[in-house]
């Protein structure tokens, strides 16, 4: 099954790339897969805003045009920006195309606690792990001439809380959890116990959702800014890592005004951090 869309404002490789996700890759230039909601997509670009999706057109409604949020107009969001802001034009001229994803919410909880100082890779190879060791197996979709071959030959579904129930501390620091496995399983249990419900934590204002992130053992300002960033869709939001604080202490005097974008702030973070992380990188 193939889905074809016309999309502006979409760039899937440079989404990979922005570290909002750790299960979503570039395979090449022109296509890139995902791995979320028990589903493997991959899409490849067909050249002037045009996109092969490999889901059905059911899928593509009900999942993917959600998690991409497609149905936002970034064009009028970065309109907003200030003009004489020089480099956060740049940055958004570099990131042109990214948006942000709308994660599961159990999935960006436990990823964003694995990814407590540590590199991309290795918060990537954890979480792999993890659903190698508790999720199910994803049988792949039937791929047609637009698609690329798959990275690796077996994908695994992120696994629920259910299924990580009986997770031990010793399975854990098996994929290289460390420190993080106690705050895993506090989650876990948090989420097992009802303590954590998604459904209500959709339905709290910014602040309350925050104190209720930050109640949880292990989460900080920045995780708890994360996850409400990349599973909550709290775009205004405006996590600080060290990429950010660079930022701040190189081009805004130490700190970014969020106040200027109170609604979109987030979004202008992913903008910063992709086009620091990457530019800096191609010097």
């Amino acid at each position: 099954m193939t889905v074809i869309k016309q999309i502006d404002f979409f760039d899937p490789n440079k989404i990979a790339l922005s570290g909002q996700a750790f299960r979503i890759h570039p395979i090449d230039e022109t296509h890139t897969e995902t791995v979320a909601f028990g589903r493997y997509l991959q899409i490849a670009s067909l050249g002037n805003d045009r996109y092969a999706f490999s889901c059905s057109e059911e899928d593509f409604d009900k999942i993917w045009s959600s998690y991409f949020d497609l149905d936002t107009n970034y064009k009028s969001i970065v309109d907003t920006v200030d003009s004489t802001d020089s480099y956060l034009q740049s940055a958004i001229n570099y990131g042109y195309g990214i948006r942000i994803l709308k994660q599961d919410a159990f999935e960006a909880t436990i990823s964003y606690i694995i990814s407590q100082r540590r590199s991309i890779p290795s918060i990537t190879t954890c979480v792999d792990r993890l659903s190698e060791l508790k999720g199910k197996k994803i049988v792949l979709p039937e791929l047609d001439e637009h698609f690329a071959k798959p990275l690796k030959k077996e994908y695994y579904s992120f696994p629920t809380y259910e299924e990580l129930k009986d997770i031990t501390s010793d399975e854990l620091n098996s994929i290289g959890a460390g420190y993080r496995t106690a705050y895993i399983m506090a989650a876990v249990n948090d989420f097992m116990s009802g303590k954590l419900d998604t459904a209500q934590m959709h339905s709290c204002k910014d602040e309350q959702l925050y104190e209720v992130l930050t109640s949880m053992y292990g989460v900080g300002a920045k995780v708890a800014n994360c996850i409400m960033l990349f599973a909550f869709h709290r775009t205004g939001r405006f996590p600080i890592d060290v990429w950010v604080q660079r930022i701040q202490d190189k081009y805004y005097g130490g700190s970014f005004d969020c106040s200027l974008y109170p609604d979109t702030a987030g979004i202008m973070q992913q903008f910063m951090f992709f086009y620091e992380r990457l530019e800096e990188s191609h010097k």
